[in-house]
């Protein structure tokens, strides 16, 4: 009988196939047991049977229980094995028609496990949106969550190349930044701007800007002017004239920043105006513009722009990713917690996400079903017949030990049957 025995794994057993194995190592010794003591009873009742005839009783029964026992260890051993090594016809049933279990298996759970009614009768029974919602409304749930996704985003980030990035941004950038005309753009832009005055607080700054650096830098103002003058103009003409200058532009200044209708604030509106016309319509303003914008496409400062910003925003993305208290991952927890809140109090939107689920599910069911199925085929396929022996016997093996139990118990009972039921003929026809 040792060929019953679970043969030697083929790889470490996972600490439940090794708890299987034990279990079924008990098993077959217990039953291997009870054929030894079968055989030990038939010896002694067969020996002394002629001295105390009601021995035949146990000679029977122990015969009985000894024939359902081999019977029963043929028929479980057949399953998973040639019984005593020898090749007879129709054992070892599972390692020889490993493939064909496999396929049947497959097409066995593509019809009764994905079929779309099976499918969706369960889907119907389960609230989705509320399992996930409850789900994800726990603080701790959603830290999880931000914690996984952070790992995912650092390792999409790890893998990303680069010069490819880099690539891709100076092309978008050509697309959307350098295709289109900037001139009418720009254009339209600045037209809106002046006609809702937006354009007031700038020349307000320059002003106020202007002001101030005359106040502080009047040499500064004064040389500039001095440099303009001829030169035979005597010393003191010279002074008086920065003076006056210096005097008539600072009082210009001024009168323009205390008088929002001064001339000069209309001039600069109009002038503004103008520009921001001609921009979208005089042909020779909009290929100029169409000039400095190729000039700036082809330097070479753009590629390094798109470098420095893909680097700026990598670098800070990976940091905040790896840091728990960062705003994007408080942001990100923040957000599951919220979209749990909401798929528990909006029953329109939790309505929503499970009839999206059904939609998914029989979509890939209808259209995925037999690639599903066919990956428990092809596993099975890869299976070493013997791999394939082992694990069918650790899942069921200890359970068919029963059925060489039960086998030595009813062989037992069926032969004393027979021999109480013999006998008893045979003493009535004496």
């Amino acid at each position: 009988m040792a060929h019953n025995d679970l043969l030697a794994p083929t790889q470490p057993l996972s600490p439940a196939d090794a708890a299987r194995a034990r279990a079924l190592r008990g098993m077959k010794r217990l039953a291997g047991g009870l054929l030894l003591l079968a055989a030990l009873v038939f010896a002694v009742s067969f020996a002394l049977q002629d001295q105390y005839p009601w021995l035949g009783y146990v000679r029977a029964a122990a015969e009985g229980a000894m024939v359902g026992a081999i019977a029963d260890w043929f028929a479980v051993t057949a399953l998973f094995r040639y019984p005593l090594g020898l090749r007879i016809p129709h054992t070892a049933i599972i390692p020889n028609r490993k493939d064909e279990i496999g396929a049947t298996l497959g097409e066995f759970v593509e019809t009764n496990f994905l079929s779309d009614d099976v499918v969706l009768g369960k889907l119907a029974t389960v609230d989705v949106a509320g399992t996930l919602g409850a789900w994800l409304n726990e603080p701790a749930n959603a830290r999880r969550l931000g914690a996984e996704a952070a790992v995912a985003a650092q390792g999409m980030l790890t893998l990303l190349s680069d010069d490819d990035i880099k690539d891709l941004l100076e092309k978008l950038a050509t697309r959307h930044l350098f295709e289109p005309e900037w001139s009418p753009a720009i254009g339209r832009v600045g037209a809106q701007l002046v006609a809702s005055g937006q354009q007031r607080p700038a020349v307000e700054a320059l002003l106020v800007k202007a002001e101030d650096w005359l106040r502080q830098h009047p040499d500064a103002f004064s040389q500039a002017v001095s440099e303009r003058l001829p030169r035979w103009v005597p010393g003191f003409v010279d002074r008086m004239v920065d003076d006056k200058a210096y005097r008539e532009v600072l009082a210009l200044v001024r009168a323009v920043r205390s008088d929002p209708s001064h001339p000069l604030r209309l001039a600069i509106d109009d002038y503004l105006a103008d520009l921001a016309s001609s921009l979208q319509h005089d042909p020779a303003m909009i290929a100029r513009v169409e000039g400095i914008k190729l000039e700036l496409l082809e330097s070479p400062r753009v590629r390094e722009f798109a470098g420095e910003a893909w680097s700026s925003v990598k670098e800070s993305l990976a940091a905040s990713l790896a840091d728990p208290e960062s705003e994007l991952r408080r942001g990100l927890e923040s957000a599951v917690v919220e979209v749990g809140a909401r798929l528990l109090a909006d029953p329109g939107l939790a309505a929503k996400v499970n009839s999206w689920v059904a939609d998914v599910a029989a979509y890939v069911v209808r259209n995925y079903r037999h690639e599903i199925a066919a990956v428990i085929t092809e596993t099975v396929e890869r299976w070493d017949p013997r791999e394939t022996t082992e694990k069918i016997e650790l899942m069921v093996g200890r359970d068919l030990q029963f059925i060489r139990i039960n086998g030595t118990v009813v062989g037992a009972l069926a032969g004393l049957s027979i021999y109480a039921l013999a006998s008893g003929i045979h003493a009535l026809l004496a």
